[in-house]
């Protein structure tokens, strides 16, 4: 009688991590990117990120209190939409834009559709993507005003962009007009753009952290970057050149967007082929609109044309039952 079986409920595997802890880690991983936005924009990026966080927390909060749901904890994902939210906005807008953001992330593409784990689009994506049509000028105003020699307040206020005086047009948007971008400001961050997109560099390592504590894994990264670069290659006007290729990577939200948002457990595939195919087709889909699109950016709308994909793509690639679906000996 000394094996003995233990017969228990499922889940049979368990583990330590939660939601809570993931949604901490991730936002852990954010905050290097999020804190050089205020550094390079000034304390109104910190006000707007503020802001966004705040509006996608008591969003949450108030609609839990109207419709009585019972609350079994926080699990923090209200505050990563926000944070997300935020850094995909630019230090410009009006305040009551990331306000609007965030009440449209959680309430209509969350909440409504039954909260955690029911969305079927990244929530942050879905609201920048409300507000870019809602209010285009605003969002895609990235003007840095200069800031004048000897003025340390002013420095504090408007960032360190200002003492270069960065102009609207994002990088991304002076290489689709044929002119030339600097490599080292755009992997570095001292480039115009949202909040959080601009420095590839702090992205990586916020990358490399969820990777070591394996909250996520490369395989959509990575097969969303590889096929996106060979689609540029392909089709992007330049071949295979490897500075306007790697000034694609680093601009724009790619490297945010590849990492922060393609990887949404809710919104992403869950199967292993789905994975690789999920991120062939982002790759792809942004190719195509910064290659033929009206805008130099694209990935915030291939990744919620993406989302909507998911079920699609897990129903051809989910796994066969043993025993089922082989050829039969006769």
């Amino acid at each position: 009688m000394k094996n003995k079986l233990n017969v228990s409920a499922s889940p049979h595997i368990r583990s330590r991590e939660t939601t809570a802890t993931i949604m901490r880690d991730v936002v852990i991983a954010l905050t290097p990117a999020a804190l050089f936005g205020v550094y390079q924009f000034g304390l109104r990026a910190l006000v707007i990120l503020v802001l966004s966080m705040t509006s996608c927390v008591l969003s949450e909060y108030i609609y839990k209190k109207l419709m009585k749901i019972p609350g079994n904890g926080y699990e923090c994902s209200a505050l990563v939409t926000g944070l997300l939210l935020g850094m995909n906005l630019s230090a410009n807008v009006p305040y009551w834009i990331p306000i609007l953001g965030g009440v449209f992330a959680i309430v209509v593409v969350k909440m409504l559709f039954g909260g955690l784990g029911q969305n079927f689009m990244n929530p942050a994506l879905a609201a920048r993507c409300f507000l870019l049509i809602s209010a285009g000028k605003p969002m895609t105003s990235f003007a840095v005003e200069k800031i004048e020699a000897g003025s340390a307040a002013q420095l504090i206020i408007s960032g360190a962009a200002g003492l270069d005086g960065v102009s609207s047009a994002t990088p991304l948007a002076v290489i689709k007009t044929g002119e030339s971008a600097s490599l080292f400001d755009m992997f570095f961050g001292f480039t115009g753009g949202t909040i959080g997109e601009t420095s590839a560099f702090l992205i990586l390592i916020g990358a490399c952290y969820l990777l070591m504590r394996r909250v996520i894994s490369l395989r959509i990264p990575a097969t969303y970057l590889i096929s996106f670069v060979l689609f540029m290659g392909l089709c992007g006007g330049h071949g295979f050149d490897a500075e306007y290729l790697a000034m694609q990577v680093c601009g724009g939200g790619l490297m945010l967007g590849a990492f922060f948002m393609a990887t949404d457990y809710v919104t992403s595939p869950i199967t292993p082929k789905g994975k690789l195919l999920f991120g062939i087709f982002l790759g792809i889909l942004t190719g195509i609109f910064r290659v033929y699109g009206g805008s130099a950016e694209g990935v915030s709308y291939a990744i919620i044309i993406g989302n909507l994909l998911v079920p699609l793509i897990e129903k051809i690639t989910f796994p066969k039952s043993f025993g089922k679906g082989g050829k039969v000996n006769v």
